[in-house]
C-alpha cells in the first residue's frame, strides 16, 4: 500500500510502497477513506518525537476490509467505522476508571512503529475500540470524529454553567471544536483569541459569539469589552510557551484554565497570578469511548456541525508540501487526506 513516512526532522514526508498492515487477532483493518492531519503530528515532526519511518495518522475514517481471528461477534466488513487510536492494557488503574487514553502501557496509533497510522491506505484498529458511522454521519465528519472529542471532553472538564463567558486561545482544530461544544453547554460568550483571519472566519461559523487579533489587540482588554468582564472558563487550545501563562492571566476570579493544547517544549508560570485569584487549573488529555459516541450522536442528530472546519482535502502527492504548510504557518484548521487521490 502507498503510506507518508516520517523520515526526519527537517525533512518532508516521504511517500512510499509499505506493506498492507495484517491485523492482529483483536484488530480490524480498515481501509482509510479519510484521515486527519493533527496538530501534534506536526509537533512530533517538529521535535522528533517520534522514531523514523513512523506512520502518522490517528484521527481516521473508513470501512473494514478485514477482521481478525479473534473479533467478537458483532463488527462485519463493510461497515463504516472509527476507532479510538488507543492501544490500551485494560488492567491498570486508568483503564479501569473507563480512561483508556490514560494508560500508562498503552500506545496511541500513528505515533510509533508498532501500531501504524492511517497517512495510508490500510490502518488497524483495536476491535473494541471501535465505533459505527451512521447515516448522515459522512467519511469527512468520521475523521473528524477524533479531534472533536478531544474539543468535547475539554469542554466537560470545563464544567461550563449556563450564562459563562468562555475564552478559547487557538482556533485550530480543537479550539473550533471547543467553540462548537461550549456553546452547546450553554455558553453565553465564546470569544477565541487567533491570529490567522481565515482561522477567525472559522471560528465564527462555528459559533463564536467574537473573536480577537492577538497580534495587534490587548487580549484582555478586548475581552472584557465584549463579554463585559473577564471570563470563567479560559481554553488553552494551541500548546505554544506561553500561552498558559496568558491563560491564567485572562481568567476571572476563580475562573476555570483547560488546558488542551499539546505543548513539547519546556514552559514556566507565575504561580501568582493563579493563587492571587484561586484558578483552578485542569490538563485535558484525549478521551473516552464515551465521548466518541456523544461526538457522533451530535453529529448525527445536527446538535453540533463541524463543517467549516474541514478546509481541504490532498492525496498523497500533495500531502507533504500541505503538512509543511500547517507546520510552518497554519491558516486552514482541518486538512483531510484522501488516499485514493
Amino acid at each position: 500500500m502507498r503510506a507518508a513516512l516520517f523520515r526526519g526532522v527537517g525533512r518532508p514526508l516521504s511517500i512510499e510502497q509499505v506493506p498492507d498492515p495484517v491485523p492482529r487477532a483483536d484488530q480490524i483493518l480498515i481501509e482509510v477513506a479519510q484521515s486527519g492531519i493533527c496538530g501534534s503530528d506536526l509537533h512530533m515532526s517538529e521535535y522528533g518525537a517520534v522514531p523514523e519511518g513512523t506512520i502518522f495518522g490517528h484521527e481516521f475514517a473508513g470501512t473494514i476490509v478485514q477482521l481478525g481471528a479473534a473479533v467478537p461477534p458483532g463488527l462485519r466488513v463493510g461497515e463504516r467505522v472509527t476507532a479510538l487510536p488507543v492501544q490500551a492494557c485494560r488492567i491498570c488503574e486508568a483503564c479501569e476508571a473507563g480512561l483508556p487514553a490514560l494508560c500508562a502501557q498503552g500506545q496511541f496509533t500513528g505515533t510509533n512503529l508498532t501500531f501504524p497510522g492511517a497517512y495510508a491506505q490500510y490502518v488497524a484498529a483495536r476491535a473494541t475500540m471501535v465505533q459505527r458511522l451512521p447515516a448522515g454521519v459522512g467519511f469527512a465528519e468520521g475523521a473528524l470524529v477524533e479531534p472533536l472529542a478531544v474539543a468535547r471532553h475539554a469542554v466537560a472538564l470545563a464544567s461550563i454553567r449556563a450564562g459563562d463567558t468562555v475564552a478559547v486561545i487557538g482556533a485550530g482544530p480543537i479550539g473550533a471544536g471547543v467553540v462548537l461544544f461550549a456553546r452547546l453547554a450553554g455558553a453565553r460568550h465564546v470569544i477565541v483569541s487567533e491570529r490567522s483571519p481565515a482561522r477567525r472566519e472559522i471560528a465564527r461559523a462555528l459559533g463564536a459569539t467574537g473573536t480577537i487579533d492577538p497580534t495587534q489587540e490587548n487580549v484582555a482588554q478586548r475581552l472584557a469589552a465584549l463579554a463585559g468582564g473577564r471570563p470563567q472558563v479560559v481554553f488553552e487550545c494551541v500548546g505554544v510557551p506561553g500561552l498558559l501563562q496568558q491563560a491564567l492571566e485572562l481568567a476571572g476570579v476563580r475562573g476555570r484554565v483547560v488546558v488542551a493544547g499539546v505543548c513539547f517544549a519546556q514552559d514556566s508560570i507565575m504561580p501568582l497570578t493563579a493563587l492571587m485569584k484561586e484558578v483552578n487549573v485542569q490538563f485535558s488529555q484525549c478521551y473516552t469511548e464515551a465521548d466518541f459516541a456523544a461526538v457522533i450522536d451530535a453529529v448525527a442528530r445536527g446538535a453540533v456541525s463541524p463543517r467549516p472546519m474541514h478546509t481541504d482535502t490532498v492525496g498523497f502527492a500533495s500531502l507533504p508540501a500541505a503538512f509543511e504548510a500547517l507546520r510552518l504557518q497554519p491558516s486552514g484548521c482541518k486538512v483531510l487526506i484522501d488516499p485514493k487521490r
